[in-house]
């Protein structure tokens, strides 16, 4: 099944930031994700296969 992300999502993430946070809001999509840690704010880059491979669901939707 394709899950279509978009720019505001909220997704939890297999493993745990080292904050303690699991949960990312999705700042940018394409090739690579550029995602945002709601615990501590850190933000990091992903490549599309490796970021697929590694949410776990989506939490919220973006409302745009």
């Amino acid at each position: 099944m394709l899950v279509k992300y978009s720019v505001g999502d909220v997704v939890q993430m297999r493993k745990q930031h080292p904050c303690g946070g699991d949960q990312w809001e999705i700042m940018r999509t394409g090739v690579d994700f550029r995602l945002k840690c709601l615990k501590c704010g850190r933000v990091v880059m992903l490549p599309r296969p490796k970021f697929l491979k590694s949410v776990r669901a989506i939490v919220s939707r973006s409302t745009l």
